[in-house]
């Protein structure tokens, strides 16, 4: 530690303490890198705006990243570490009970205001309490839950009940989250909370340019600082320094000689004894760059002569084109046309926790990897070819994440963490900071959509003429699949005859696009829902029986050519809301209303596979070896409740785990398929588990024993092919219907979202998916967005990013429709992206029927419901490429 320090004393969860800290040294640095107390989380890098590292301070809770060493001396400080046990199971078994913990990344935060706020006299209203978490942000539940588990705190504290969670059950139970209660008080840790023997610390150097020649990188200043063990660049990568997804286009070092694509691209790493040591080894970097002059505009990207921006692909990633029928001739004969375009925007996933990775040397030779991506199999993959190492070199291991909504398919700092302790010979932590963070891993894509929707004198859709165009950004990611998507999901989950679609994705200098919750479908429903509104005004009929008279049936065609043969629940999502939308017209309210439909499984052609190892640890416990990762959705706990299902063994029994001890690589958890193809191999497994059971053998007889699942799916066909003279591009589908209504003022009130989940296998949790992607939605659709200037983000802060608070949220009524899915384990389906997709249009159809104004640009800034919010950026914040 550099700089003068002092002496700090102060008392910690009612013990006397004494630290040597400087002066301006966060009280949150104190807490967990002197004095290891790891129940505070670090989401915002010294904000002061996430509230994941709130502790209390003589009684009163505060933001400890905000708390300097020179404001402690004499203070009393109390983290989740020091309150009672009794205590601190009442929040364990409320949260649990309530379901009120997802990723439990922010929780511990929530947990230590939410005590403040329930020891006092006064019994809050649920507005009270949403306006009392303000300062926090939960990005997964959308808080609906998590005040449910203040009531229950409440109710408690106050002689009532104490909160009762479900410890085990099978499939249909609301079954208590595993480890929901660790990390419901920060014991569980993510990948920064470990703390191994030798540990060094690292830190990545990005370009601050999007486009720049990198002439020279002089370490030499970094090096000589003492406490520094190594500096890393490109000349050290003994492998391929290039990944990716599909395209293998992504150096995870700039050398010197080439040019930056991106402000994200790494140019260096630093490994040093200390997270602050490292941090100002960093600015001691000395990089020569030649600055040049970027593409940001797709278009331009797109015209003809134009500058390739990626060495390894054209400026074009994918041209996707569906057609049926004559399209010309169906929109000239339609009695009404709706044309327009619409236009969204760059989005931010803000996973509560940044992206971290942990290499520690193992005594045999091996590596073993701590990743928290979304496929941990694709992750030891990579690492290995830029090592130059063979795949078995690398033991990998999910530490489950604090949220990741496509953000963590890529590779961030994985490849450069091994690196660094390959080079070093010791254990290596490198987390990002928020604005690293921001700047590296890929968004959700910018699309311009322009619609042409004809329909006939009764409403009848007759034809879509659609053109959609992608900023993928400096390389690849999964964005040819994105668009590919949104292509195939262009004209929603309604009846269309004839139809052409034609969908571009580019390369530009801006932040590269890839996987986020809905993978293209929110765009294009966004501007197919505003479409049906237009064509209802016309038709002279009202929302709710626009979509009634197109909606899709068993039978049907969907929009990629696929006949649907089973499994359709549109028609009772819309069923289930229709008194609602209705008695809110009656009452004068605007209302607004959006369908939608979202694969479930990657399809178009992929081969997908599930695959689950069940080993007899003990008489009592069966490891659950399963190849998706846990990222907040629940996968882990369906998992056991699948395997208890087949078996009769208490769900509690079994314990979920994701690493490399038997090859179950499944590739990306993504495209809502974690459930689907997952819980199929767990119930293979779990069904040769209880062949022995039957037999009057018990775990006790059967340590020691492995018993695999393993299926396979390899009957989708690819946009415009067959397979046994059929087209199937996607083998299940998630149904919804939403309504959105407004107050008298224009502020959402109310949103209702009935969705065809095929199966419940636990309500509670499923309940909490949709909530949280209505959250989502809503931020999609009214205030958040990450405008860029020369391709650099404009703003870093959580609240310009436009993620809604707790007081922010309307009530969220979830309505869970099952249609059996065949295909799906024991009849479920995803459920996890579809929440999202059809909030946007059912936003703008509300406020269209508000002011009268038909709104085709997200986010919906200049609207009386943004303007209601507590966060975003003002209209001219935008880029203007569109």
């Amino acid at each position: 530690m550099r700089g003068q320090t002092a002496t700090i004393t102060f008392t910690l969860n009612a013990v006397p303490c004494s630290v040597e800290a400087l002066p301006d040294q966060p009280l949150l640095e104190i807490l967990r890198d002197t004095l290891k107390i790891t129940s505070l989380k670090d989401g915002c890098s010294g904000q002061g705006q996430c509230g994941a590292c709130v502790a209390l301070i003589d009684g009163q809770p505060n933001k400890t990243c905000k708390v300097t060493a020179r404001r402690l001396q004499g203070r009393s400080v109390t983290t989740l570490e020091g309150v009672s046990d009794n205590e601190r199971k009442l929040y364990a078994d409320a949260f649990q009970a309530a379901a009120g913990v997802q990723c439990g990344f922010c929780t511990p935060g929530l947990v230590l205001r939410i005590k403040h706020l329930t020891d006092q006299a006064e019994t809050p209203t649920r507005a009270e309490i949403a306006e009392a978490l303000d300062g926090h942000i939960c990005r997964c539940t959308g808080y609906v839950k998590v005040i449910d588990a203040v009531d229950l705190i409440l109710a408690a504290k106050r002689g009532g009940d104490w909160p009762q969670p479900l410890q085990a059950g099978g499939v249909g139970a609301s079954v208590e989250r595993f480890q929901g209660a660790e990390m419901t008080l920060g014991t569980r840790p993510f990948v920064a909370d470990i703390d191994v023997p030798g540990l060094l610390h690292a830190v990545v150097v990005l370009s601050p340019h999007a486009r720049a020649l990198v002439r020279r990188i002089d370490a030499s200043r970094a090096k000589a600082l003492p406490g520094v063990v190594a500096v890393a660049t490109a000349e050290d990568v003994p492998g391929d320094r290039w990944v990716g997804q599909i395209f293998r286009d992504w150096p995870v070092f700039v050398a010197e000689g080439e040019e930056t694509r991106y402000v994200g691209d790494v140019v260096a790493a630093i490994a040093a004894d200390t997270p602050r040591l490292a941090r100002e080894a960093a600015d001691l970097i000395d990089v020569d760059y030649e600055v040049l002059e970027p593409i940001l505009d797709p278009g331009e990207a797109l015209a003809e002569g134009a500058r390739q921006i990626n060495p390894r692909h054209a400026n074009l990633l994918t041209d996707c084109h569906i057609a049926r029928s004559d399209v010309e001739a169906a929109l000239a004969s339609s009695a009404h046309v709706a044309t327009g375009t619409w236009v969204t925007q760059r989005i931010e996933h803000l996973f509560m926790e940044p992206e971290a990775a942990l290499a520690v040397p193992m005594p045999d030779g091996r590596l073993h990897l701590h990743s928290q991506g979304q496929g941990i199999f694709e992750d030891r993959k990579a690492v290995a070819a830029v090592l130059g190492e063979p795949e078995s070199n690398l033991f990998v291991e999910l530490v489950p994440t604090g949220g990741g909504f496509g953000g963590k398919e890529d590779m961030t700092v994985q490849a450069q963490t091994a690196l660094m302790a390959r080079l070093t010979g010791r254990p290596v932590r490198l987390v990002l900071s928020r604005e690293d963070s921001i700047r590296l891993h890929p968004k959700r894509h910018p699309m311009v959509m322009t619609y042409t929707v004809g329909c006939d004198a009764r409403g009848h859709i007759t034809a879509a003429k659609i053109d959609i165009l992608g900023d993928s950004g400096a390389y690849a990611s999964v964005g040819d699949k994105v668009l590919e998507r949104a292509a195939g999901h262009a004209c929603g989950p309604y009846r269309v005859p004839a139809l052409a679609i034609h969908s571009r994705a580019a390369y530009t200098n801006n932040p590269p696009c890839g996987a986020m919750r809905g993978f293209g479908v929110n765009q294009t429903s966004f501007a197919m829902e505003g479409a049906m509104d237009a064509l209802a005004a016309k038709v002279g009929v009202d929302g709710w029986q626009m979509r009634w008279l197109n909606g899709v049936r068993v039978g049907d065609t969907f929009s990629s050519g696929q006949i649907l043969e089973k499994s359709v629940g549109l028609e009772k999502s819309l069923l289930a809301v229709k008194d609602a939308y209705y008695a809110a017209k009656a009452a004068g309210r605007a209302v607004g209303i959006a369908c939608a439909v979202k694969n479930s499984g990657i399809g178009n052609g992929a081969i997908e596979t599930g695959k689950c190892r069940l080993e007899v640890l003990d008489a009592g416990r069966v490891a659950l070896h399963i190849g998706f990762t846990e990222m907040g959705q629940g996968l882990f706990t369906i998992a056991t409740q699948c395997a208890a299902e087949v078996t009769g063994l208490p769900s509690s029994s079994f314990v979920p785990q994701a690493n490399s001890r038997f090859d179950i690589g499944v590739g990306q958890t993504t495209g809502s398929r974690a459930t689907l193809l997952g819980g199929r191999a767990v119930i293979e497994a779990a069904k040769a588990l209880k062949t022995e059971l039957d037999k009057g053998l018990t775990l006790a007889d059967l340590v020691g024993r492995v018993y695999s699942g393993d299926i396979v799916i390899d009957d989708t066909t690819a946009p415009g092919q067959l397979k046994n003279g059929k087209i199937k591009t996607h083998t299940a589908f998630g149904w919804a219907t939403q309504v959105v209504i407004l107050d008298g003022s224009g502020r959402v009130e109310k949103v209702i979202a009935a969705h065809d989940v095929g199966h419940a296998i636990n309500p509670k949790q499923c309940e909490g998916q949709v909530e949280g992607a209505v959250h989502m939605g809503l931020g999609y659709a009214l205030s958040e967005q990450l405008p860029c200037k020369d391709g650099m983000p404009v703003s870093f802060s959580l609240r310009d990013i436009g993620v809604l608070r707790s007081i922010d949220m309307p009530e969220v009524e979830v309505i869970l429709v099952e249609e059996h899915e065949p295909e799906g384990p024991f009849g479920a389906k995803g459920v996890g992206e579809i929440g999202l997709v059809p909030t946007a249009g059912a936003v703008a159809s509300a406020l269209e029927a508000y002011d009268g104004i038909r709104r085709t640009r997200l986010p919906m800034v200049d609207s009386p419901a943004a303007r209601a919010l507590s966060v975003g950026m003002a209209d001219n914040a935008r880029e203007d490429w569109h």
